[in-house]
Order: C-alpha cells, then structure tokens, then sequence
C-alpha cells in the first residue's frame, strides 16, 4: 500500500476493510518509505486485523484526509489518542503526523511479513520497546535514516 494509494487501489482496500471487518487477518502488501525502518515498502508485507484496542504505538491501517492528497489510506503508527481522535505518524517521517476519528482506523497491524516469510509480531516486547526508542529519537530520524539508506544501498 502506498503512502498516498491510487485510486485503483481503493477497491483493493476496500475488499481488505470489509474482511477485516468480518474478522479475517488479511495479508497485504505495503509500498512507499514512510514507515522506515520497521516496514519497507515494496518488500514487506502486514497482517492485518479488526482493532479491537488501540494504544499509543500501534500500527494502523486510517483513512485520513488532508488538503493536499484528499481522502487517502495510511499504514501509520498511533503517536497519540484520547476518546475521539487519533494522531498518525510514519516512522520513516521526520515531522508529518496526520489526524482522524477513531472510527477513521480500520485494522491494526498484528505481524509484519519479511521477504524470508518470517512473521514479526507487533505486541511482542521487543518490538513495542523499539518503536519506543525510535520515537524518542525522533530528532536524530534525519541522521539516523540517511545512515539507513546508505548501508541499505
């Protein structure tokens, strides 16, 4: 799924909303950087299901809205939430957080699927203290990510 997916993607997304929904984990690409370096896009993919509850840091599949993309589709990690509303942000992003409604997030992340197969568990301890630490160290992201593409490379 792109940061910002197509409009061909729409239906794609759709039919994955509306299993979630009847309780099916549905297995789904994602493409685009913003989630950088937990997700890479175009070689992982995410399992998703019916969020049940939510807490700060977990990943999330929103529909969010802003002036200049319109309605589009985010897998993005919940950096805060109270009883309404919902504030997304990419961990690949350095600044950009997107808001929505509760009811604007559709499922949760449960594992994310490297290439080899291997399902990473998203509720595991280490995975939960890492995106803790990566959060803490969003003032260093620029540095820290120009360091990851380049031995990535």
């Amino acid at each position: 799924m792109n940061d910002y997916a197509p409009k061909d993607d729409a239906l794609i997304i759709a039919e994955a909303i509306r299993l979630v929904n009847e309780g099916v984990s549905v297995s789904f690409p994602v493409n685009g950087r913003s989630m950088l370096p937990f997700i890479v896009g175009g070689r992982d993919s995410v399992i998703l299901e019916k969020p049940t509850h939510l807490r700060r840091g977990d990943i999330v599949l929103a529909s969010v809205k802003t002036s200049q993309h319109g309605l589009h589709y985010v897998v993005h990690r919940i950096v805060a939430l109270d009883s309404d509303s919902v504030t997304l942000m990419g961990d690949g992003n350095l600044a950009l957080r997107e808001l929505c409604n509760r009811n604007d997030i559709h499922a949760k992340v449960i594992y994310v699927v490297k290439p080899n197969g291997k399902k990473l568990p998203q509720s595991a301890f280490y995975s939960l203290v890492a995106a803790k630490i990566w959060y803490i160290l969003l003032p260093f992201r620029r540095y820290l990510l120009w360091i990851y593409n380049k031995v990535k490379k």
